[in-house]
């Protein structure tokens, strides 16, 4: 039949993927999360142990029927149900003839003559079910058989949402009950779902996802309404002039934009599968920078592919494009969940996103608070692992960007920038666009400033970086960036997790969160204090924040102390030298209490010379800390 995003066409390139990688016949599972018609999970249906779920209770029974089509016999039965349907003429004036046909309606999806004969197979399929007749697979075969005869003389374009107002010619031959074609083998092990992936995702146990959302805002509930309605049996109250059924509970937001990248970076974040195969056409919703982007986070980046395939695109008769259409085919092996690292949002300077992975493996083994003391665009706190996390970050404008991916529904969020964008006209390098919405965005009260609108402000910016003047006005100059689709895979991801993570917000000097940190015994807190040797927007004291001098840097010294004397776990991020000047001062500090230095591979920290000081060391899975052990542990 024909079916919207059918894969038919493209499945040797489907399977000569996965017997390259060297998947196939080895005992696998093999999840196909949108079977729609079922063209992939029957190809694969021997190959693989196979789970098949669609949203759509019609496409399920569909794929059903074509995946266990050999296992029916129909022994209780004792006879071919498809000879006895086509041997008689029977016909019942029932559900689709009354309301689909002009024999009870003005609706022409049908004749009144096939509409009636419909009727009869949909019921006697069900009497020899009720019978016990036939068993679950025999049932599914026959309804999907039904299913392939009935689109063979329906009156539409291809798809149910609508039907043609003169009568197409092949719509006025008489139906006939065809067998639905289906790959002749047994199958392996077999599972069939109908529900949402996304609420099933973190339960399926499965080797490799295949992935083939749609792709538009085509809704397939409204699409194949008609379809639905003939498998369900259960005489629906439908809309008055294309007779649908309620079409919300079979509303996907895959055919949302926006939705669905959040939807995807969700799926990739949270399947089990250890192999990933995604079907995408360059058509849909996500660009192939962002689909890369996403895999690229969960998976590891040397087994990704993208192959570009050419193939007839589906038509309609009021189709008109002639446009070559492109199908892409992903894969990617998927990392340890340990191994995946998030990125900010925020181009916050001094950022730790490269340093992230490097500063997991070096903290403490055992922790149950994390206190990032210097949050930033808090590339470290998000990428850590505790019952509690402590933001703090003395510039309340950052607190607050920061709590705003957390706080807000990310979908309305990116909507929100759209519309701004939308608004002001905002564009790479265009001043004057830019300058209106910094001047709009600083013309009101402090206490007004919604943080969403500042990261708008923010994206168009020089280098997308946060500075502030004196009067904590915005003052970044415009940039050559935008919102791109980078950007946007980095805030969908990021808002995630925050959302999942238990995490408190503050706005303090450092050394003011020590009662915060008494109140916990198992602490372990992650220091980034702006550099001596260094420059950067928020250690300048011009911004209307405190600046970093000696003496700031001696109190701060003072303050790690405290913590190790009180047995707390510390990690500071520094550098002890930079452009030929060395920090002499914290080299004797380091060396009088005896903390541990571990080097940071220059590379992932843009060539600096850059260090994690701690009060303690991992040795065989165990944290020895504090001055005391190092010597006995020495």
């Amino acid at each position: 039949m024909r079916f919207i995003g059918n894969k038919e066409l493209i499945m040797s390139d489907i399977m000569n993927m996965l017997d390259k990688l060297g998947l196939t016949n080895n005992g696998l599972t093999f999840f196909d999360a949108f079977c729609g018609t079922g063209a992939v999970s029957d190809s694969l249906k021997d190959s693989f142990n196979l789970i098949s779920n669609d949203l759509l209770q019609w496409c399920m029974i569909y794929t059903r029927g074509r995946v266990c089509s050999s296992n029916c016999s129909f022994t209780h039965l004792g006879f071919d149900p498809i000879k006895f349907l086509n041997s008689n003429t029977n016909s019942l004036q029932g559900f689709i003839y009354n309301n689909y046909s002009p024999g009870g309606s003005n609706r022409m999806y049908f004749t009144a003559e096939n509409a009636g004969r419909i009727d009869y197979f949909r019921e006697t399929i069900e009497n020899w079910r009720t019978e016990n007749l036939i068993n679950e697979n025999e049932y599914a075969y026959l309804l999907a058989s039904l299913v392939e005869s009935v689109s063979v003389v329906s009156n539409t374009a291809g798809v149910y949402g609508a039907f043609l107002k003169h009568w197409d010619s092949r719509a006025l031959k008489p139906i006939e009950f065809k067998r639905v074609l289906a790959k002749f083998s047994n199958p392996n092990e077999t599972t069939f779902l109908n529900t949402k992936i996304e609420d099933i995702i973190s339960d399926i146990e499965c080797d490799i996802l295949y992935l083939d959302p749609p792709y538009t805002q085509n809704q397939y509930g409204t699409q194949y309404h008609l379809l639905e309605t003939l498998i369900l049996n259960d005489n629906p109250n439908i809309s008055e002039i294309t007779g649908s059924r309620p079409t919300t509970p079979m509303k996907s937001d895959w055919s949302k934009d926006i939705k669905t990248h959040i939807l995807f970076d969700k799926i990739l974040a949270k399947t089990k599968a250890q192999h990933i195969v995604f079907s995408y056409s360059k058509d849909g919703f996500m660009s192939k920078s962002f689909i890369e982007a996403s895999m690229k986070r969960y998976g590891k980046s040397e087994t990704f592919i993208c192959k570009n395939l050419n193939y007839k695109k589906y038509t309609n008769s009021k189709s008109k494009e002639k446009n070559e259409h492109f199908e892409y085919l992903f894969y990617i092996e998927k990392k340890p969940e340990n191994e995946v690292s998030y990125v900010s949002p925020l181009n916050y300077i001094g950022s730790k996103a490269k340093m992230a992975q490097f500063i997991k493996l070096n903290s403490p083994k055992k922790f149950s608070t994390f206190v990032d003391a210097f949050g930033g665009g808090f590339n470290v706190g998000i990428n850590i692992k505790a019952d509690r996390i402590i933001y703090n970050d003395i510039n309340h404008f950052v607190r607050d960007l920061v709590s705003s991916f957390k706080i807000n529904d990310t979908y309305q969020y990116v909507l929100y920038l759209k519309r701004i964008i939308k608004k002001f006209k905002l564009e790479a390098e265009n001043a004057e666009s830019y300058i209106k919405v910094r001047d709009h965005y600083n013309s009101l009260p402090s206490e007004k400033r919604d943080p969403k609108l500042l990261y708008a402000v923010i994206l168009y910016g020089f280098n997308q970086q946060i500075r502030f003047n004196g009067n904590h006005d915005f003052n970044n100059p415009v940039g050559m960036r935008w919102f791109n689709d980078k950007v946007l895979e980095k805030m969908i991801s990021f808002s995630r997790v925050i959302k999942e993570k238990n995490i408190s917000f503050e706005s303090n000097d450092y050394n003011e969160i020590f009662y915060e940190l008494n109140k916990n015994k198992e602490t372990f807190t992650y220091l980034d204090p702006p550099y001596m040797l260094t420059t950067g927007a928020y250690n300048d004291g011009k911004r209307g924040f405190h600046g970093w001098n000696t003496d700031t840097e001696k109190k701060f010294f003072d303050f790690v102390d405290r913590l190790n004397d009180d047995n707390k776990l510390f990690m500071i991020s520094y550098v002890l030298e930079h452009k030929g000047k060395y920090n002499f001062q914290l080299k004797e500090w380091i060396k009088k209490n005896n903390y541990n230095i571990i080097e940071v591979d220059p590379q992932l920290v843009n060539n600096r010379q850059e260090i994690l000081i701690t009060n303690y060391i991992i040795n065989a899975n165990t944290t020895l800390y504090n001055k005391k052990s190092f010597s006995e542990a020495t």
